[in-house]
C-alpha cells in the first residue's frame, strides 16, 4: 500500500517538474521577473542584421490575415528597435536573441506575443520613445493590451 502511494507521489512530482517547461509563456504562470533575451544596445555601426522576411516571402497559410503581413512590413521599418526588445513567447529557448529574430522567419506570424510586441514597439516609436523606454514598457506587460487587428491600421 505504501509503495503505491510513494510511487504515485513520485510520478506526480516528475510530471509537475517536466511540465513546467511547456507552460504557456503568456499566462500568469510565467516565471515572474524572468526577462527573455534581448540586445541592450543597437547593432554596432556597420553590423548587418539578418533580414526580416520581405513582402514577396509573406505567402502561404502562415500569412492568412492582413495583420500578419502588416506586422512584417512594420518590423522592416524598425529593425534596430526590435533588435533591442525581449520576446515574451520565450523563443530565446530555441535560439532567438530578441524580437527581431522572430521576424527573420515565419515564427512571428503564428505567435500572438510576437505580433503584439511588434505593434506595441511600432506605436511607441511613432510616439518618439527610445528602444530602452519601449523595452521597459514591454517588460511591464504593456504590449498585452494591443489588439493586433486594430493595430494593423497603424501608419
Amino acid at each position: 500500500m505504501y509503495k503505491r502511494i510513494w510511487t504515485s507521489i513520485f510520478v506526480f512530482l516528475v510530471a509537475m517538474t517536466t511540465s513546467a517547461q511547456w507552460a504557456d509563456s503568456n499566462s500568469e504562470e510565467s516565471p515572474v521577473g524572468q526577462v527573455p533575451a534581448y540586445n541592450a544596445a543597437p547593432p554596432k555601426k556597420g553590423q548587418k542584421l539578418p533580414s526580416i522576411l520581405a513582402k514577396d516571402q509573406l505567402l502561404g497559410p502562415a500569412f492568412e490575415y492582413p495583420f500578419q503581413t502588416r506586422a512584417y512590413e512594420l518590423a522592416s521599418r524598425i529593425p534596430a528597435t526590435i533588435y533591442q526588445q525581449p520576446c515574451y513567447c520565450y523563443c530565446d529557448r530555441m535560439g532567438h536573441n530578441s524580437l527581431h529574430s522572430c521576424y527573420e522567419s515565419e515564427h512571428a506570424a503564428h505567435c500572438s506575443a510576437c505580433l503584439q510586441e511588434l505593434y506595441y514597439s511600432y506605436k511607441m516609436v511613432k510616439q518618439h520613445k527610445t528602444a530602452r523606454q519601449i523595452r521597459a514598457g514591454i517588460i511591464k506587460g504593456e504590449w498585452k493590451q494591443i489588439d493586433v487587428k486594430k493595430a494593423a491600421a497603424l501608419n
